[in-house]
């Protein structure tokens, strides 16, 4: 019996294509996003948790004009308000800091969820960070950036 070799082609001998960045992870359900959000809140350990004074967490699918204005990168999350240490006696009855998550540019960014938990914990603290009076360059520093 005489066997006959599969003919072996130059694509066959290639690596797999690796996926692209730009194609970003399968789109995922709203409120999965949010709940992702949420257990990178959660993760927060109570001495940082309970000084948060102040402060909601949204989630938006992309930044507004006004607030991608003066960044040449795509935002990822945006913290908007007074920070901590800048606030005194005159900030009694002041409306609540925002710190935005945007889903979209996430996803986009990411190529597995565990790409996508690791990114928007990132994201959520160092907005968060920027609530305590962390400038950029010092959270990214700390790995936060």
């Amino acid at each position: 019996m005489s066997v006959h070799p599969k003919q072996v082609t130059p694509d066959m001998l290639a690596p797999p294509a690796l996926p692209s960045r730009t194609a970003g992870i399968r789109k995922i359900s709203r409120l999965r996003f949010e709940a992702l959000v949420e257990q990178a809140l959660d993760s927060l350990p109570a001495e940082i948790a309970c000084h948060m004074d102040n402060v909601v967490v949204l989630v938006e699918d992309w930044p507004t004009a006004e607030q991608q204005e003066g960044s040449t990168d795509l935002l990822f999350g945006l913290y908007e308000g007074i920070g901590l240490p800048d606030r005194d006696d005159g900030y009694i009855g002041a409306t609540p800091d925002v710190i935005t998550i945007f889903r979209e540019p996430i996803m986009e960014a990411c190529l597995s969820e565990s790409d996508l938990k690791r990114e928007i914990k990132i994201t959520v603290i160092h907005e968060i960070g920027h609530h305590f009076g962390i400038d950029d360059q010092r959270l990214d520093q700390l790995g936060w950036g």
